[in-house]
């Protein structure tokens, strides 16, 4: 199989306010958001990071996505390093995040419009591809009403859409389905496995262990920043339902700290 992305001992750690003790009542200065990852993810597969709040999996994923810099260690996203060619995996990856905060009083066919710009886009191509994917969401029906109008689970489509504007070969989600009504995640979800069927490569992070176990081909456990286990669904759970196998793995980790 041919590896798409190498995560080489990456660490990140984060600096805390005077605040952010107060109201995490810790008297740390400094945590260790991400501690020593390594991992790869082969060409084709989706890779899913499973762990609970405030076990590092956004770090991770913004690390990859070259949004913040790793304190130390690298990765190799389609042979580009995250540390020194951050340029080049932007243009090669898309990226989905909660934290993606699009205009309000922009529309979704503006936003696409804009963004496709930016990635240089040829406008023919641009169009088709807005057609069906706005098509493929049901976006079209509001492709003029503002961003701020539309409900929460027409935002995420559209988002989604935005994420993948220059059709990339490798993609990174962050809790792609978390707090969607039941249609519009199994809509993300059948689409993660539409990005798989054509060969597209696919890492997302989540603490929904069914997710895990209907879409994911393999993935690693993340807790405390470190990864605590690591192989496809079957391996993992050996027959067991994950939800227990991950508390058994959350239990024997560091105390079970996150």
């Amino acid at each position: 199989m041919q590896v798409v992305l190498s995560v080489q001992n990456l660490k990140k750690q984060f600096r805390l306010s005077y605040k952010q003790q107060k109201l995490q009542k810790t008297d740390k200065k400094v945590i260790t958001a991400v501690d020593g990852l390594s991992f790869t993810v082969n060409r084709g597969e989706i890779f899913g990071l499973l762990g609970p709040n405030g076990a590092g999996k956004t770090t991770t994923l913004r690390m990859l996505a070259t949004l913040i810099r790793p304190d130390s260690g690298d990765a190799l996203v389609e042979g580009y390093s995250i540390v020194k060619e951050p340029d080049k995996v932007r243009s090669s990856i898309g990226f989905l995040t909660g934290e993606l905060k699009l205009e309000d009083f922009f529309t979704p066919n503006y936003l696409f419009d804009f963004f496709s710009e930016l990635y240089g886009i040829p406008v023919a191509v641009r169009e088709e591809r807005k057609r069906t994917l706005f098509a493929r969401f049901g976006i079209d029906k509001f492709a003029e009403v503002k961003f701020g109008d539309l409900s929460t689970g027409m935002k995420q489509k559209v988002s989604l859409v935005i994420s993948v504007v220059n059709d990339p070969e490798f993609i990174i989600f962050d809790e792609p389905t978390n707090g969607l009504d039941v249609l519009t995640a199994k809509t993300v979800t059948d689409f993660l496995l539409e990005l798989k069927s054509q060969g597209k490569t696919v890492i997302l992070s989540t603490h929904i262990f069914s997710l895990v176990e209907k879409i994911c081909d393999r993935a690693g456990v993340i807790i405390g920043g470190r990864l605590a286990a690591l192989g496809t669904v079957e391996e993992l759970t050996g027959g067991r339902p994950l939800e227990d196998v991950f508390f058994d793995i959350y239990a024997r980790t560091a105390g079970g700290e996150a």
